[in-house]
């Protein structure tokens, strides 16, 4: 299989296209320096070749956009998950990087033993909530209050999942030396920074609340499994702050709602905001799972409280993700009074391992 990243639509469908989404997987991987989770996309590639199973025929006769599904990571979900659940330790060697063993043979036993239990894997986007993102929310909103904005902030965030990100005012920051949030804190992030320090500001996130079409509720053990499935078993520092998580939700759950991001959004948009707050709606890697027509009302719907905003009563839009193009994590915001242009900011590493802060001064 090819390693090389190719620029592809990502609205393009069909087996050259579920092909090109595992290659470009792998080769993401191993750009990302996740060796284990391309050996494991790389080997149930391998199932194309001759699909022996309903689970490899579904994946090969994939009816949408593969690329833009996230089909391989969903795959990947499903058999981490047996290895954490310890339901197949025929897949110990490849978790633990060993060499000179049969991916493909052994992913594809797997798939014949286990396929009832992975097949509802196939039925949904991969839910990546990963705390270390909150570090490109809180840069944005130094950003905000410097142009100046209330530095008073209410949070609204779509694709929460967990609502990981929603508990960002319980975590502590150090941004290239500009330190925000509480001290002890749940969990404390100090990305590797690139570029000219953040502006520094105090400010406070007044509420937050979020939504998402499927939310994990991470005091649920099978719920909270599934999500650790979607870690990359590399990471080992996120399996940690996965555990952070779960006992923050316990002691305080965060405001997370069952709704889809064009409802959630009008109706958040549609309550009195206070004077003196800012009202930040924020995601991250999720954009390119929310349908177009929602997309839509979602930039409709901003753009027309944008134009009612007042300085003592703005609106924000911080956003984290891909571009597909340029095959990097994109971070903009657009604000309001003013043109609610985006301005680019940097650039991150999905998991919040770095920030590359370009923001203009």
């Amino acid at each position: 299989m090819s390693e090389r990243y190719q620029f592809v639509d990502m609205a393009q469908a069909g087996p050259d296209a579920v092909r090109t989404a595992f290659s470009n997987q792998v080769a993401y991987c191993r750009a990302a320096e996740a060796p284990v989770t391309a050996r494991i996309v790389a080997a149930a590639a391998s199932l194309l070749d001759k699909p022996a199973t309903d689970f490899a025929r579904q994946i090969a006769e994939w009816p949408g956009a593969p690329l833009a599904d996230a089909l391989p990571l969903r795959v990947a979900g499903g058999l981490h998950a047996l290895h954490l659940a310890g339901a197949a330790p025929e897949l110990s060697p490849i978790y633990a990087n060993a060499e000179d063993i049969n991916d493909a043979a052994i992913v594809a036993g797997v798939v014949r033993r286990h396929e009832a239990a992975l097949l509802p894997w196939l039925g949904g986007p991969p839910q990546t909530n990963e705390a270390g993102r909150s570090a490109n929310f809180i840069a944005a909103m130094l950003w905000l209050a410097d142009r100046p904005l209330p530095p008073r902030f209410q949070c609204l965030e779509i694709g929460s999942s967990a609502g990981i990100n929603l508990m960002l005012g319980r975590y502590h920051y150090d941004l290239a030396g500009v330190v925000v949030g509480p001290q002890p804190s749940v969990m404390s992030f100090a990305p590797e920074w690139r570029g000219a320090h953040p502006p520094q500001h105090p400010i406070a996130i007044a509420s937050t609340r979020g939504c998402d079409v499927a939310p994990v509720d991470l005091t649920d053990p099978a719920e909270a499994l599934r999500l650790k499935a979607y870690i990359w078993p590399e990471h080992h520092v996120r399996f940690g702050r996965i555990e952070a998580a779960i006992a923050a939700a316990k002691a305080d759950p965060p405001d997370l709602v069952r709704m889809n991001a064009a409802d959630f959004v009008e109706a958040e948009l549609a309550k009195p905001q206070a004077e003196g707050t800012t009202r930040v709606l924020m995601h991250s890697i999720v954009w390119q799972y929310v349908p177009d027509e929602e997309q839509a009302r979602v930039s409709q719907a901003m753009e027309d409280a944008g134009a009612r905003a007042t300085p003592e009563r703005p609106l924000a839009w911080i956003a984290l993700e891909a571009n597909r193009t340029l095959h990097r994590h994109e971070l903009s915001v657009r604000y309001w009074p003013g043109d609610g242009e985006p301005v680019m900011l940097g650039s991150a590493h999905p998991h919040g391992a770095w920030i590359e802060w370009t923001a203009p001064a």
